[in-house]
C-alpha cells in the first residue's frame, strides 16, 4: 500500500469501491443471521442493511477530506453528491419501492379476476430506511479513514 501513497486519488477510489463491495458482502451475513439462509444474490440486490451507496459516497467524501482538506471545493462537491445520493436512497427510491408494492397488489387482484392478463410484477425492494443509510454512511466514513489516514498529516 505504501507505493500507492504517491497516488492518493487512486487510494480514494479503492476505498470507495471497497466500501461499496464490503457493504454488499455484509448484507449476505446479515441475511444469513436473519433468515438462516445463505443467499449470494444479495450482492447484486438493492436495498438492505447497510446501504452500499451511502458507504461508497461517504468513503469518497472522507477520503477527499483527508487528502484535499475540508476547505477544498472538491470536498464541497463530494459532500453535496453524498447528501443527494443518501437522500435519494432513503426518500425517493424508498417511496418508489412502497408504490411498487401497492401496484403489485393491484396486479395480483387484476390477474385473479382475469387470468389471461400477462402483467409483469414490479421490483419492490429498491430503497433504504434512514437507519440503513446512516449505517452505510458510518461504515463508509470508517473505510475512508482506514484507507486514507496516512494523508491526515499532510
Amino acid at each position: 500500500m505504501h507505493n500507492l501513497v504517491k497516488y492518493p486519488g487512486l487510494i480514494i477510489l479503492i476505498a470507495s469501491v471497497t466500501s461499496c463491495l464490503s457493504a454488499q458482502a455484509i448484507k449476505i451475513f446479515i441475511n444469513l443471521l436473519r433468515f438462516r439462509k445463505l443467499d449470494f444474490k444479495t450482492m447484486i440486490r438493492t436495498g438492505g442493511m447497510p446501504s452500499s451507496h451511502s458507504a461508497m459516497v461517504s468513503s469518497l467524501a472522507t477520503g477527499i477530506a483527508l487528502v484535499e482538506g475540508v476547505n477544498s471545493a472538491v470536498f464541497d462537491l463530494a459532500i453535496v453528491f453524498a447528501l443527494i445520493v443518501m437522500y435519494d436512497a432513503s426518500g425517493v427510491r424508498r417511496s418508489v419501492g412502497i408504490q411498487a408494492g401497492i401496484l403489485n397488489k393491484m396486479i395480483n387482484e387484476m390477474t385473479l379476476d382475469n387470468p389471461q392478463l400477462q402483467l409483469e410484477r414490479i421490483k419492490e425492494f429498491i430503497g433504504h430506511t434512514p437507519y440503513e443509510v446512516f449505517a452505510g454512511a458510518l461504515f463508509g466514513i470508517g473505510m475512508g479513514f482506514l484507507f486514507c489516514h496516512q494523508f491526515v498529516a499532510q
